[in-house]
């Protein structure tokens, strides 16, 4: 690139290049200078109003997914507590009732855990090659061992095919050798591992290792049993479901010699209350960014400003269709709206939330068991607004696909601005070269001019004295 010529005054012409060039190049780019200043103002203002759009509904979107969580789920009818969570614990569905149970655990429901023989070897102790069959609960696993198996490979080998099964294994190395132990996570009566196939292996789960030298640890696999309100209930399973209706018990420890548990079911009001508050709320927050992107306001000179997605039609569709799931009917049996629970919508577009209609909802007309339903369930509004949000806030979404749009017109203006730059620099540089050379110019023409004025001064002072 050139060296730009610097000049100011003409020192033959008198004039001020400078001026007259900025004038010049002012003139020929001013109206595309401003065409792109504009247009980048807009451009960039889109592109801030789609991002703050997508965090908006990426926002939402997240608080009705935590409001959803299987594991933790919200809109529960009732509420279970246990006197004693280190004995048992109690959650509570919507087809609970209320009232009042004693719970005794009897015993905990435990797994199958069995022992080899003891090999005097250790770890190290060679297997014969054979099909190595492990039976539990009425499946059969098989294990094909190879030539140079050890004890430690076999170990190895049941743990690589047989985790996805609850099926492990390990060594234990005890005063009179090392066992090959395998546990499982299954629990309950008749859930006891055997081995057999190969001779050095055979374990009978149903046997005692103490007297037959190879079977289980301590005691066979059994079953919980527990006392509820004096009736004896079994399970498999440490969760009993339903034996109390509409209730899990999740059984973490025996009770102490005849000491009952007391488990107390009542209505979930203030919980429901708040999981219905909390998406309130969240819907609010979006209602109330999508609006701030989309209002006018006027400015202190009076003048309108537009936000950044104001008159925009993909904005006005996506507000459209997320109203429209608000005043659908749900696929409930008696709640089937917002409008039952007190939830309306108001002028600006943002919920209403009439807490004394809600209370009302719950205690007369009995509606808190299908709250649920109407938020998180199959067609709920949760899976309806998700539907409605999804074609747009998508990774390949219709504002995901107006982000790059926007991007590739911003890069565009970039580089026309760059190609401008690049016009006027080249352009002042020639401005600049012409004028300075017509400065020159004249500056010769001037000296010659004061030459030859003195020329004939000198002429006619000459002719004055003769």
């Amino acid at each position: 690139m050139a060296s730009p010529i610097t000049s100011s005054t003409g020192l033959g012409s008198g004039l001020n290049i400078t001026e007259i060039v900025n004038a010049l190049v002012s003139s020929d780019t001013a109206a595309k200078k401003a065409q792109i200043t504009r247009q980048t103002s807009n451009n960039a203002a889109y592109i801030s109003g789609v991002g703050a759009l997508r965090s908006a509904l990426t926002a939402f979107t997240t608080a009705m997914s935590k409001l959803n969580d299987k594991t933790s789920p919200s809109f529960k009818a009732y509420a279970a507590t246990s006197a004693n969570d280190g004995v048992v614990k109690a959650t509570a569905s919507n087809t609970a009732v209320p009232g009042t149970y004693s719970v005794e655990v009897k015993n905990l429901a435990t797994s199958s855990k069995v022992a080899s023989q003891a090999f005097e070897e250790g770890p190290s102790k060679s297997i014969a090659a054979g099909e190595l069959t492990i039976s539990q609960g009425g499946k059969e696993y098989k294990i094909t061992v190879g030539d140079d198996a050890t004890l430690q490979t076999v170990r190895d080998q049941i743990n690589d095919e047989l985790a996805e099964s609850g099926i492990s294994a390990n060594i234990i190395n005890g005063k009179d050798g090392a066992r090959l132990v395998l546990g499982s996570t299954t629990t309950g009566a008749l859930s006891d591992i055997s081995v057999s196939g190969i001779d050095d292996l055979k374990i009978d789960g149903t046997k005692s290792m103490a007297t037959e030298g190879a079977g289980y640890i301590e005691a066979p696999a059994q079953d919980a049993l527990v006392k509820i309100d004096g009736l004896d209930v079994t399970s498999a399973s440490n969760s009993i479901q339903d034996a109390i209706s509409g209730i899990t018990l999740e059984l973490t420890a025996k009770s102490a010699t005849d000491a009952a548990t007391k488990v107390t079911v009542t209505g979930n009001n203030d919980g429901l209350k708040t999981s219905v508050q909390s998406f309130v709320d969240a819907y609010n927050t979006l209602q109330k960014a999508i609006t701030n992107l989309t209002s006018t306001s006027t400015d202190d000179d009076g003048n309108t400003v537009l936000g950044s997605l104001t008159n925009d039609p993909t904005t006005r569709s996506l507000l459209g269709d997320i109203r429209k799931v608000l005043s659908e009917v749900g696929a409930g049996d008696r709640l089937t709206s917002l409008s039952q629970l007190g939830i309306n919508t108001q002028k600006d577009g943002t919920l209403e939330f009439n807490t004394t209609k809600f209370t009302a909802a719950l205690n007369d007309k009995k509606l808190g068991a299908e709250v649920q339903e109407l938020f998180t369930g199959t067609n709920g509004i949760f899976e309806r607004m998700n539907k409605a949000i999804e074609p747009y806030n998508a990774t390949d979404g219709s504002l995901a696909s107006r982000s790059t749009a926007l991007d590739k017109v911003a890069k565009n203006l970039a580089e026309q601005q760059a190609a401008l730059d690049r016009r006027t620099e080249s352009l002042t540089e020639s401005l600049t070269k012409k004028y300075v050379a017509l400065d020159t110019a004249l500056g010769k023409m001037r000296a010659q001019a004061d030459q030859i004025t003195s020329i004939f001064d000198a002429i006619n002072a000459q002719a004055k004295n003769s």
